[in-house]
């Protein structure tokens, strides 16, 4: 009890220590907790032996990490993305897998050693680069969104990849050697590393690969048809602590089951993720995860830090250095190529490739697995270790050379990309702020479909927070308006607090679609008289409708009746319309209404004959009474 607390106290001080001087100097925290773990490891020596154990329970963090990313993952929105993800991303993956895997095979390992090697680094580091590109606001810009799809992409070929590699395994009776030649004179009882509890220990790799499918199958099954139930009945019982419980029980129970198949458990915790991706109960899951996920996550990469083998960079760290190097570039030259085939430019094309040259945190989970699977020998994955951590570690100096690149070249910071509408609907919503989002809400709650446009990046993505979808970027555009369906629309709905961007929006439309039934928010009277000129159908005060209900509410509790009250809120309503009208004929742009004689005049007369209408109206509902 004495030594687990004692190693639980350094793992613990050493990752309160270590992580927020990384973060301080811009590093991010997963290079912190590395960092931890090197110097309780390596440098200081204060762990030993216990490291190996501890990391099989810290592997729970990648599992998941695994599961929060298959939650953020909806089937329909994956599919939504299929041609990014499928082009760029698929096309990073593969040929980066055939440039390391050339590259390994000259080396002299064979091609079931090199194709392993391939795949391990074609992956980047999904947790450093998302929140270095958050840090620096760099998410939305062009190069930051064509960085988050290959990264999505590759989080994704993490399942296939652990589905192929049983099929690059050795039979039990062949062994690899340190250089990837293969032994061919050991005897059959060679153990490849499978669990004691796995089913499939003695199956060949096209049937570890059927057990693997067979598995995803039924997770599938089991989310689509059991989950909504057994959360339903949790919920009844009214607990929150039940609902961690279900969310841990999930993830723990799912890792048993694949581990008790010889799967990877973090192939079953993604599944389930993507599966749950559309419950009603996502974000509550999301929630209760998190936590545990945060910081077993840590402690997974603070026991990757402490297990590494430096001993292997003394015995060559010129050989070390020279290869970490060469992962950098020969990734750089394949992003670089990219970028430049699907139009990436100046500071996005650097930021795309510079920012997804290092080998990434699932290349320690798949090194793991291809040695327990006979399929790279151990000393081969201790080098590979190595050089992961070593790039991972080089990659807030890749950010700094992008950077000084830019600099040197005079390219400024671009502005936030804009998203690509990839949807219409009859009604579209230009601004979804105060005003906006009770619209959205009523029509959208009514059954029909909206297309929210708005250039406030926070208002957006608090929106997608509560379920709502919206697309950002600048309404008044006209490629924006053609792509949310502007030619087949029925309504607009212009709610910009900026009025002369509401004029701009009514004028286009109005010009680009005649028939088009055009709402508009408005601040004042002259706001409403302009945008009446441009051709606005309904123009709505954004103080008018609430002010009026106030008015009314003071009437009652004045003397009037609540009928009485609500007629004469009728009364004055009707003769603001007609005022409106009115005073639109003798209404000029050009003078302020202060100064405008004949507006002046014909306002005087219009609210005498309101308050003639009031008083005519009140007296005849008392002689009534």
């Amino acid at each position: 009890m004495e030594g687990f607390l004692f190693s639980a106290s350094i793992y613990l001080g050493a990752a309160v220590l270590a992580v927020p001087v990384a973060a301080r100097l811009g590093l991010g925290s997963v290079l912190g907790y590395l960092a931890a773990g090197i110097l309780i490891g390596p440098v200081f020596g204060l762990v030993g032996t216990e490291t190996k154990e501890l990391q099989h329970f810290a592997e729970f963090g990648v599992v998941m990490m695994l599961f929060l990313i298959g939650l953020e993952l909806e089937p329909r929105a994956l599919w939504d993305m299929r041609h990014r993800l499928i082009g760029l991303g698929g096309l990073q993956i593969v040929l980066t897998t055939l440039a390391f895997m050339g590259g390994a095979m000259a080396l002299g390992l064979t091609w079931s050693v090199a194709l392993a090697v391939g795949l391990i680094f074609a992956l980047s580091s999904t947790a450093i680069v998302l929140q270095t590109l958050s840090e620096k606001g760099l998410m939305r810009t062009a190069g930051g969104r064509s960085t988050f799809s290959v990264l999505l992409t590759q989080d994704i070929a993490v399942i296939p990849i652990l589905a192929l590699l049983p099929l690059l395994a050795l039979p039990k009776t062949l062994t690899l050697n340190a250089d990837g030649s293969i032994d061919r004179h050991l005897d059959a009882d060679h153990s490849t590393g499978h669990s004691s509890l796995s089913l499939v220990a003695d199956l060949p790799g096209w049937g570890v690969t059927l057990v693997t499918l067979g598995a995803i199958a039924a997770i599938i099954l089991a989310g689509v048809y059991l989950a909504r139930p057994v959360f339903r009945f949790i919920h009844t019982a009214d607990l929150r602590e039940m609902f961690t419980a279900l969310a841990l029980l999930i993830v723990v129970g799912i890792s048993f089951l694949m581990m008790l198949v010889g799967l990877s458990p973090a192939l079953g915790a993604f599944l389930a993720g993507v599966v749950l991706a559309n419950s009603e109960f996502r974000h509550e899951l999301e929630t209760d995860i998190e936590p545990f996920k945060g910081l077993l996550l840590g402690l997974f990469f603070i026991t990757v830090g402490a297990g590494i083998n430096f001993t292997v960079l003394e015995r060559d760290p010129m050989g070390i250095f020279s290869l970490t190097a060469g992962v950098i570039l020969i990734k750089g030259l394949v992003l670089y190529a990219l970028s430049r085939i699907f139009k990436l430019h100046g500071r996005d094309r650097w930021l795309f490739t510079l920012g997804l040259a290092q080998a990434g945190e699932f290349g320690f989970i798949l090194t793991a697995f291809s040695v327990a699977q006979n399929v790279i020998p151990i000393a081969l994955s201790e080098r590979i270790l190595l050089i992961i951590a070593l790039s991972m570690l080089v990659t807030p100096l890749l950010f700094i050379l992008m950077e000084l690149i830019n600099k040197r070249a005079g390219i400024t910071a671009q502005e936030i990309a804009q998203d690509e509408i990839d949807e219409a609907g009859p009604v579209i919503i230009a601004g979804v702020g105060r005003f906006g989002q009770i619209v959205n809400r009523l029509v959208s709650s009514s059954g029909f479909k909206t297309v929210v446009i708005d250039n406030d990046m926070k208002t957006i993505e608090l929106m997608r927070r509560f379920g709502f979808k919206g697309f950002f970027g600048d309404p008044t555009r006209p490629d924006m308006l053609r792509a949310a369906g502007l030619a087949d629309a029925r309504v607009l709905v212009v709610a910009l607090d900026d009025r002369d961007a509401t004029l701009k929006l009514v004028v286009h439309a109005r010009k680009e679609r005649p028939d088009l039934h055009i709402i508009a928010r408005a601040g004042d009277r002259s706001d409403v008289f302009r945008l009446y000129n441009a051709g606005a159908n309904d123009i709505v005060r954004e103080m008018f409708d609430s002010s009026l209900r106030a008015g009314r509410y003071v009437l009652e509790n004045i003397g009037l009746s609540e009928f009485e009250a609500a007629e004469a809120e009728k009364t004055f309503y009707a003769h603001d319309r007609h005022a409106i009208r009115e005073l639109a004929d003798v209404w000029d742009p050009n003078i302020s209404s202060g100064e405008n004689e004949a507006y002046i005049a014909r306002a005087k007369s219009l609210e005498r004959d309101l308050e003639a209408s009031l008083l005519t109206l009140l007296e005849s509902r008392r002689s009534e009474g």
